[in-house]
């Protein structure tokens, strides 16, 4: 909370408009992953921008490998240090797990990069998408200033409302043959699941396409289901209703500050978000 406070602070010295995606929701996310994994309180500033390279597609190979390296480098390092200097934060977990022989020391530093990889990329364009939801639907944003109590509920809702991804999903191959839908698919085909289309079925969620905070029944599948279902959602959870009640805490005439029209989302990276999120107040 003081984290997102202080950088929306530095946004209102910058002067409107401003931009969100540049001033709140890129840096916040590293900034909380980089505290989880244990590294220095303001060392979060030397990491940032390695996740939006490392899952962001089409050619970048160089920038892509740079990114790769550069943060390989800044975990290995913190699991070293954590081997002399124990914190109960992952990395000193993963360094006693690997010390032990739990895990290899490969695993550790794969451990460690997935979670600072996902953590940045997912929280950044997830949350730009769901202030951008609100900011385009005024009167449920409106709702929600007058009744803040209503914030758990409406981060469930937008986590179903905003589309997770970029693209169909990722593909599965079948273990077996199995009929879906009057469909048989054989043992070895390869089939993409677009899963993100689940939040929107009708047959589960009545008008899919209305934001909603008094939706019930059926849970959201943003998170995924079964065994792939996404291990950080707490945290996401915590995060996205800590950057809303920050924003409308801050900023309680906040506003696009151009034609939602014209905010472009970006193509490149795994997970839908803004590029850039302009606004005044």
């Amino acid at each position: 909370e003081r984290t997102a406070r202080e950088m929306l602070r530095g946004m209102r010295r910058a002067g409107a408009p401003g931009d969100l995606m540049e001033h709140l929701y890129t840096p916040f996310p590293i900034a909380v992953v980089c505290a989880f994994l244990g590294a220095d309180e303001d060392d979060w500033r030397n990491w940032a921008g390695n996740s939006e390279a490392l899952l962001t597609k089409g050619n970048a190979k160089e920038r892509n490998q740079a990114a790769r390296q550069d943060t390989r480098s800044r975990v290995v390092a913190l699991l070293e240090r954590r081997r002399t200097e124990p914190r109960e934060d992952l990395a000193g977990v993963l360094a006693a797990a690997a010390a032990s022989g739990e895990i290899t020391d490969d695993e550790a530093v794969s451990l460690a990069m997935a979670v600072y990889v996902s953590g940045g990329h997912a929280v950044r364009n997830n949350s730009g998408s769901m202030m951008y939801a609100l900011l385009t639907h005024p009167d449920q944003f409106e709702r929600l200033r007058r009744e803040p109590e209503l914030l758990p509920k409406a981060v469930e809702e937008l986590f179903r409302f905003v589309p997770h991804r970029n693209g169909v999903g990722i593909p599965r191959v079948a273990t077996e043959d199995v009929r879906i839908g009057g469909h048989l698919i054989h043992k070895g085909d390869v089939v993409y699941n677009a899963y993100v289309a689940a939040n929107r079925d009708p047959s589960a969620f009545p008008t899919p396409e209305l934001l909603d905070f008094d939706r019930s029944g059926a849970g959201h599948v943003a998170f995924g289901h079964g065994p792939h279902f996404c291990l950080a959602a707490l945290m996401a959870r915590m995060e996205a209703e800590v950057l809303i009640e920050a924003v409308m805490r801050e900023f309680p005439q906040l506003r696009l500050a151009v034609p939602a029209e014209e905010v472009e989302f970006q193509r490149d990276g795994l997970i839908r978000g803004p590029r850039t999120l302009p606004v005044t107040w």
